[in-house]
C-alpha cells in the first residue's frame, strides 16, 4: 500500500493535485465498511431536492440559529472547470444567516496559493457578489490546540477564525486525490487549515513546510479529523453544522481544475450536527448509488473510510446514524 501510494503521490506532485484515477491491480469488493451498533445514533436529514430552496429547508430542519459572526466555509473550487458548489445554490443560505464566506489559500500552488489569485478565483466564481469573503489565512495564523489526539497537537488555521462564533460547514462531497473522499470532515480539516497547517495534517504534524505528500495513508488520513475535533472543541460544538451536497460526483476533488465527469446521478443535500454521521451517511449513499464503480474504487484505494474509524475513535462523532428524509 504504501509503495503504490507513494506512486500516487509522485504523479499527483507533478500535476499539481490531479487525479486521473490510478487503481489497484486488485480491487477490493465493493462493500462499505459498516458503522458499529451504537445507542448513541447521530441524526442526519436528507433531502433529494438540490436547489436554493433545498438547502435553506435542510438548513431549517436543524433548528439552529447562530448566537453571532456566521462563517459559511465552502471551497472555491480550482479553475477552470472544478465541481465548486455554484453561487446561485448557496446564495440563499448564505444571506439568511448573513454569512461570510471564508476559505484558506492553498498548500500546492495553483490559482488560489496566494490571497490575490485566490481573491480573483473567488469573483471570478460569483462568489463576492452574493456575500462578504474572508480569506482566513490573509493576514497570518494562529494555533489551537488538539486535545486526546495521537497524530497532531495543535490546529494552524487563519488569524481571522478568531473573528467567527458560528460556523456552517458547507462541503461538496465528491472523491479525493489524496483522501478518498471530500466531505465535511476534509472542509475543516484541511479546508480550515492555514497552508502551513495543511502541510501538518498531510503529513500528520511532522512538518509546516515543505511538499504536502507522506508516506503514510492510514497516519494522514488519523490527522485529518483530529485537526477537525480542535476546530469543534475551540469554537464549541453548539456553534458549528455540517451540510454536504452530493452533486456533481466526480472521483476528483473541487481542488482539480478538471475533474473527471461523474459517473453517479445527483444524490441530495444531507445535514447533521455530526460531521462523522454526516461524512458516513454519504459514503453509504455512494455504496448504494448506480454507477459507483470509480468512486468506490478511488475511496477504497485510498482507505478513505479509515478517517472515519478514527474520528470515532477520538469522539469526534458517530458512525451510527438514522437518515431522516424531509421529503417524506
Amino acid at each position: 500500500m504504501k509503495k503504490r501510494f507513494l506512486i500516487i503521490s509522485a504523479l499527483l506532485a507533478i500535476t499539481c493535485i490531479s487525479c486521473s484515477g490510478n487503481t489497484a491491480q486488485n480491487e477490493p469488493e465493493q462493500t462499505s465498511t459498516p458503522a458499529p451498533v451504537s445507542s448513541e445514533k447521530a441524526t442526519v436529514y436528507f433531502t433529494s431536492d438540490i436547489s436554493a430552496e433545498g438547502l435553506v429547508k435542510i438548513y431549517e430542519k436543524l433548528e439552529w440559529t447562530p448566537s453571532g459572526k456566521t462563517a459559511v466555509k465552502i471551497s472555491t473550487g480550482e479553475p477552470p472547470a472544478s465541481n465548486y458548489l455554484r453561487p446561485e445554490l448557496i446564495k440563499d443560505l448564505v444571506q439568511k444567516v448573513d454569512g461570510t464566506i471564508v476559505e484558506c489559500n492553498t498548500a500546492y500552488g495553483g490559482s488560489r496559493a496566494s490571497s490575490a489569485m485566490h481573491r480573483q478565483v473567488a469573483e471570478d466564481h460569483g462568489f463576492t457578489a452574493i456575500a462578504p469573503f474572508d480569506l482566513l489565512d490573509e493576514e497570518g495564523e494562529i494555533e489551537w490546540p488538539v486535545t486526546g489526539g495521537t497524530r497532531l497537537d495543535k490546529a494552524i488555521v487563519g488569524s481571522h477564525s478568531e473573528n467567527y462564533t458560528d460556523w456552517i460547514i458547507l462541503s461538496h462531497f465528491k472523491g479525493h486525490a489524496m483522501a478518498g473522499f471530500g466531505g465535511a470532515i476534509k472542509n475543516v480539516g484541511i479546508g480550515m487549515s492555514s497552508p502551513s497547517g495543511k502541510v501538518y495534517v498531510h503529513t500528520a504534524g511532522k512538518k509546516t513546510s515543505g511538499s504536502i505528500f507522506y508516506s503514510d495513508q492510514d497516519v494522514w488520513l488519523e490527522a485529518l479529523p483530529e485537526m477537525v475535533s480542535a476546530v469543534r472543541d475551540h469554537v464549541g460544538e453548539e456553534h458549528i453544522i455540517y451540510i454536504n451536497v452530493m452533486n456533481r460526483l466526480s472521483v476528483d476533488c473541487d481542488c482539480d481544475g478538471n475533474p473527471a465527469e461523474p459517473d453517479i446521478h445527483d444524490i441530495g443535500i444531507l445535514a447533521s450536527f455530526d460531521p462523522v454521521a454526516l461524512d458516513q451517511a454519504c459514503v453509504d449513499l455512494v455504496y448504494k448509488a448506480e454507477g459507483n464503480e470509480s468512486l468506490v474504487k478511488r475511496i477504497e484505494n485510498r482507505h478513505g473510510i479509515h478517517a472515519l474509524e478514527h474520528a470515532e475513535a477520538i469522539g469526534l462523532g458517530s458512525r451510527a446514524y438514522d437518515l431522516v428524509n424531509i421529503d417524506d
